[in-house]
């Protein structure tokens, strides 16, 4: 419904309001329309404050990206103080004033969401996870890259608790060790989608283990593992067939030795073969790309 179609029934004598709010309103109409605008809404009336807040008591997905950069703290415990059906959570980069006082709550009293997005929320704490946990037991997918104050604890209560997890983004944690991945994967063997990138602690017991334990993953990020090297990479090829992408960059001890299984049977790796770099660094170089005889 675009915005000026809504302010227009907001001005044709309340001829909106009189529409069913909770069967008519919320669901088809409201849904349709930027958070942001529906916050302005409730400047209209009191009756459209009204309506707002029984939208978002009943709202099953919170974005902060709608409202904008900078979202302010008593706005958010505002806007879901009512809310118990959110099925969908995503306040990445709220590290500015997203802490485990504004968030507990909110998971404390929502436990049917199964897609929380905490990217960047720096100022959590592993209470924040255990929370998440405890109280989530639908939980599909869950991003808490660079959130560094995940700890093995708190992944052993999200692994023992959240068993349905398709998706985890452990960018960044660099408190994880093999042990704790080793731990995750073998409580969560459904696991589709899994980012371990840039943690120099993370290396082939881990990935030996994810291959044994995850039959259906289809895409790993191993991006700047510096520990992870041939072998593990060879019985990931062995033991996950849907795998469809990979990620080595700067992985300095996997070689095209192993990546070449991963390639021929069509996975998205981001790295080139060694003659297709070299070919792209010559051409960097001089300008063209020399004809080589392939069959000599």
């Amino acid at each position: 419904v675009p915005w000026c179609l809504m302010m227009s029934l907001t001005l044709s004598r309340g001829c909106l309001l009189d529409l069913p709010w909770e069967d008519i309103l919320v669901p088809h109409i409201l849904c349709h329309l930027p958070l942001q605008q529906l916050l302005s809404l409730q400047r209209v009336s009191k009756s459209f404050q009204s309506l707002i807040q029984l939208y978002l008591a009943n709202m099953r997905c919170f974005d902060s990206s709608q409202i904008g950069p900078a979202i302010p703290r008593a706005a958010f415990v505002n806007l879901l103080k009512d809310n118990e059906v959110l099925q969908q959570l995503a306040l990445q980069n709220c590290s500015d004033w997203l802490t485990d006082r504004e968030l507990l709550p909110v998971i404390g009293q929502n436990h049917h969401l199964h897609h929380i997005q905490l990217k960047g929320c720096a100022q959590l704490s592993r209470h924040a996870l255990v929370a998440i946990s405890l109280s989530c037991p639908n939980l599909r997918r869950i991003s808490l890259a660079h959130c560094e104050w995940v700890d093995s604890l708190s992944l052993r209560s999200l692994a023992d608790h959240c068993k349905a997890l398709e998706a985890v983004d452990l960018t960044a944690c660099r408190q994880l060790k093999d042990e704790a991945i080793c731990y995750l994967v073998q409580k969560c063997s459904r696991l589709k989608s899994l980012s371990l990138a840039v943690n120099a602690n993370v290396g082939d017991a881990a990935v030996e283990e994810i291959a044994k334990c995850c039959p259906e993953l289809e895409h790993l990020d191993l991006t700047g593992c510096l520990r992870v090297k041939n072998d593990s990479i060879r019985v990931l090829a062995e033991y996950c067939p849907k795998l469809r992408s990979l990620k080595v960059k700067h992985c300095h001890n996997v070689a095209e030795s192993s990546l070449s299984i991963l390639r021929s049977r069509g996975v998205e790796l981001d790295v080139e073969p060694p003659l297709q770099r070299a070919l792209v660094l010559l051409q960097d170089v001089v300008g063209f790309a020399p004809f080589i005889n392939l069959q000599i």
